[in-house]
């Protein structure tokens, strides 16, 4: 759908202005699918995150330094979405034997089993898959990482 009609404006000041309204749309647009997928897991986008991030970390524990600096939204509260994740059995803490001033942030095996059950489902590649080639996604990807560069 063009980013007119989703944001219901006739016209842009420039192609640059049509890109940067296009980008936020298009990471609200997938943003919500992403939300819709992990819906049926109580579950939101950063919690998914937090569990990609220490599932990548295997078998190592993480710190909540750490989790910060890899989510890709800065402005999560790390620690608490690390404690709604303890709450509900999907992730472990434990004391750092090496500095105690951290605390590692383990995976758990329901944490495992869940990540999963929601790879089972076509989230992530697969909202884009279904719309593009690999060769657009190549494309996009290198002008979106000469935006950010």
């Amino acid at each position: 759908m063009p980013v007119q009609e989703d944001t219901k404006t006739v016209k842009y000041d420039n192609v640059f202005q049509q890109a940067a309204i296009n980008i936020t749309t298009t990471h609200h647009w997938y943003n919500n699918q992403m939300r819709d997928k992990l819906t049926p897991y109580d579950m939101t986008v950063q919690q998914y995150h937090v569990l990609r991030i220490l599932q990548q970390q295997l078998p190592r524990p993480a710190t909540i330094n750490m989790i910060k600096i890899r989510m890709l939204d800065k402005m999560s509260d790390a620690s608490r979405i690390v404690e709604r994740l303890i709450q509900k059995g999907l992730v472990l803490k434990s004391n750092n034997q090496s500095d105690r001033r951290a605390t590692d942030i383990h995976l758990s095996a329901a944490g495992q089993t869940l990540l999963t059950e929601v790879a089972k489902m076509p989230i992530t590649e697969h909202l884009i898959a279904v719309k593009i080639t690999a060769a657009e996604a190549l494309q996009l990807n290198l002008l979106l990482e000469k935006l950010r560069s």
